[in-house]
């Protein structure tokens, strides 16, 4: 089973736009970039999708395999597949960390997360990926989801009810 990314950081990001990588994050970049080996540094793919979104998703090498194995199984020329190509091989690019554990966002990334110097990005664990988000657009984009979504559930609440709904709903094609 894959390491997973999990927890969330407030990371700051430097005028030169040098942010550090929590060091669990790390840890899983380098077992998901099959080159990497001890004194080398870790690759992953940065994909800042489409204009509308204000987050940048993160992929290990070994994740991205996954998502271009499931594009290359779609039609040639399909709407899906076009749509795909363009936000994870057009709309992303290589990055890699530094022998300080750190990556650069380049003025472009932190121009679309709306990030100025010394401000503190927020680095979200989701699974077999990790988002950046300027924490203000975060908040604002998750907080009064959560209250709602919270504001039904007991004390007593089991989210891992939610895998039976999973399986219940009909799967994308």
């Amino acid at each position: 089973m894959a390491p997973k990314f999990r927890s969330t950081y407030h990371q700051k990001v430097d005028a030169k736009g040098r942010v550090s990588v929590p060091a669990s994050f790390r840890r899983v970049i380098e077992l998901g970039d099959p080159a990497w080996t001890d004194g080398l540094r870790p690759n992953f793919i940065i994909v800042f999708g489409l204009n509308y979104q204000k987050r940048l998703d993160c992929f290990t090498l070994h994740a991205m395999e996954e998502i271009d194995r499931n594009i290359d199984a779609l039609p040639p020329g399909s709407r899906n597949r076009k749509r795909l190509e363009r936000i994870y091989h057009a709309h992303a690019l290589e990055a890699q960390i530094d022998e300080d554990g750190r990556i650069i966002l380049s003025q472009s990334l932190r121009d679309k997360l709306e990030l100025i110097p010394d401000e503190k990005a927020r680095f979200v664990g989701m699974n077999d990926h990790f988002q950046i988000w300027k924490n203000e657009t975060y908040e604002v984009a998750f907080s009064e989801d959560e209250e709602d979504e919270d504001e039904d559930l007991g004390p007593d609440y089991d989210p891992r009810i939610l895998y039976a709904q999973a399986d219940s709903q009909p799967r994308d094609s």
